[in-house]
């Protein structure tokens, strides 16, 4: 089922909220109003809404200025150009300088559509992955992103928000024990566990009820944050299922299986397969077709599972 509201409206109207209490918060677009949404806010704290334009890298140095005197920003932009456009700025601006600065890429992976490859996010999370003390997140619906929004003002420090913009899968009602870095289980099972994260995690609960139906019991696990990755929700896994599939809208260069693989290959040997983009550039399409092309559906989390299952 279909959530009934936009993550970017889910976002754009909590911050609006807080800010009404909150003249902490500010929000930064790259000329994407828009798309975002953020125009709410705009009309309801013009003095603390800046539209930098077409100027993603230097909205990130305005956006580490602005926390430097006690400002909580959140800079918008498309997911490949609030990460790689500006990868240095935030680097050094942000994150060196350990500026509570929160970047929000949107549209992730296939889900840019229509606007095709140059748009369409697959090595974002890697590189955020890879700036030393920076959060990333990816929400799931509109109720989850509701209970992120208050910790990610609260985190002393960077946070990358992969968001998708439109109306999600509905997964919850209300997440009250929610909590960033903390792994949440959607699904109980002792065969095989799915881990995945954004969009995927619909797409793993189908295929934890058609493996169900095979008489194979399924764990989802919801990783919505890659970055610092829930080591313990992942040994557990391993300790009760004995295998994983990690499941992502994502490259598998340095996503959301690499850091899993990077728990697991340490901590609790097990067999894993990766269901993510592999080694390739996006294009346009819709998210269905472009889900089938790159190996991202229902069925190939079911494949997945069934291959790990066999190497237990």
């Amino acid at each position: 089922m279909t959530d009934d509201r936009e993550l970017r409206q889910a976002l754009a109207n909590a911050l609006t909220k807080i800010a009404d209490t909150d003249n902490r918060i500010v929000v930064l677009e790259a000329d994407l109003m828009s798309c975002h949404a953020t125009k709410v806010f705009k009309e309801a704290h013009p003095d603390r809404f800046v539209n930098v334009g077409i100027a993603e890298a230097n909205m990130i140095g305005v956006a580490a200025g602005m926390a430097t005197m006690g400002k909580i920003p959140f800079a918008y932009s498309f997911g490949p150009f609030a990460t790689r456009r500006c990868y240095d700025q935030i680097f050094i601006s942000v994150a060196y300088a350990k500026q509570p600065v929160k970047i929000v890429g949107t549209d992730p992976g296939v889900t840019a559509e229509a606007n095709g490859g140059t748009h369409m996010p697959f090595e974002d999370m890697a590189l955020m992955r890879a700036i030393p003390k920076m959060v990333c997140f990816e929400p799931t619906d509109a109720a989850m992103l509701e209970a992120a929004v208050p910790q990610i003002i609260e985190h002393n420090g960077p946070v990358y928000i992969r968001l998708f913009r439109k109306k999600a899968e509905h997964v919850y009602d209300s997440v009250p024990d929610f909590k960033l870095g903390k792994a949440t289980l959607v699904r109980d099972g002792n065969d095989v566990t799915l881990v995945a994260s954004g969009i995927m995690v619909s797409r793993a609960i189908e295929a934890a009820d058609a493996l169900k139906e095979e008489g194979i019991n399924a764990r989802v696990l919801n990783m919505h944050t890659w970055k610092p990755i829930d080591e313990e929700a992942i040994m557990d896994a391993v300790k009760s299922t004995g295998a994983l599939v990690t499941c992502e809208n994502h490259a598998l260069n340095g996503g959301l299986g690499s850091a899993v693989a990077e728990v697991v290959v340490e901590k609790c040997p097990a067999p894993i397969e990766m269901v993510a983009v592999r080694d390739t550039f996006g294009e346009v399409g819709k998210n269905a077709y472009l889900s089938e092309k790159f190996g991202l559906t229902t069925k190939d989390i079911i494949s997945a599972a069934k291959r790990a299952l066999a190497r237990k």
